[in-house]
């Protein structure tokens, strides 16, 4: 394997982005490796990494069809769904709770929280 060659932060030349960076264009990596990589140097530990790609072997990304639009919206669904009472939450459940807020913290009178 050749090795990569490595820039340091805000010095790649152009013609290289980030993942983010190809997003934005609305692009995406297509399938190639990594180009070449940035990287900032740290005080403690190793240095940050970032991995580039070449702008001109990115593809376009691919547009959403029905189908994963609704495979997105059940996904979201689920994750607003309560496991113990089975009840939309309303909101994402955390996972570190892995229920919602009532289930988790039950007031005196129940789950509910009613009086």
């Amino acid at each position: 394997m050749a090795e990569l060659p490595v820039f340091r932060w805000y010095l790649a030349p152009d013609g290289y982005a980030t993942r983010r960076q190809l997003r934005a264009r609305g692009l995406r990596p297509g399938g190639q490796g990594v180009a070449a990589q940035l990287e900032r140097p740290r005080r403690r530990g190793g240095p940050l990494v970032a991995y580039l790609y070449r702008i001109d072997c990115a593809k376009p990304v691919r547009p959403m069809t029905p189908a994963r639009w609704a495979a997105l919206a059940k996904a979201n669904a689920a994750r607003r769904r309560c496991p113990a009472c089975r009840r939309d939450a309303g909101y994402v459940i955390p996972t570190s709770l892995g229920t919602c807020v009532p289930c988790a913290y039950p007031g005196p009178h129940g789950p509910d929280g009613s009086t």
